[in-house]
């Protein structure tokens, strides 16, 4: 083993926490996205923020297509290893993170958010692109 155990343990929490962060982060744009256009907030419309989260979710959605858990997930519980008795808080966030649903279900949902962030793009596009025009608009000066 390359790591001892205890920094595996802290190793897998780390990447816990990466992973909330992340979820956080997808979650945060599929609801701000919408809202944010609604309320007239211009950083929903920001390019590099709306392409990293495009991106975000189609990794969620390529794994979900191939039916495999999120390398997180796996990262995770190889650092974990079993039976190692895990605080309070990280099995409050591991039960909030990983449900027992069979994995078709997990897929269905990841394809059908990734479609819905996909329609976010194309009817709330990010500045200075107008996919429904199929070219970039003239920037303002």
């Amino acid at each position: 083993m390359l790591v001892g155990v205890a920094d595996a343990a802290v190793l897998a929490r780390l990447v816990l926490a990466a992973h909330v962060a992340i979820i956080g982060f997808n979650v945060f744009g599929l609801v701000v996205v919408p809202l944010g256009a609604w309320r007239g907030w211009s950083f929903v419309r920001a390019p590099a923020w709306r392409v990293l989260h495009l991106a975000s979710l189609s990794i969620v959605a390529a794994q979900a297509i191939l039916g495999r858990a999120c390398f997180l997930t796996d990262w995770q519980d190889a650092l974990a290893g079993t039976g190692a008795a895990q605080p309070m808080i990280e099995r409050w966030v591991n039960a909030m993170l990983f449900w027992p649903l069979p994995m078709w279900a997990f897929e269905a949902l990841y394809l059908l958010v990734f479609a819905y962030a996909l329609a976010l793009f194309w009817f709330l596009p990010p500045r200075g692109l107008d996919l429904r025009r199929g070219s970039r608009r003239a920037r303002r000066p």
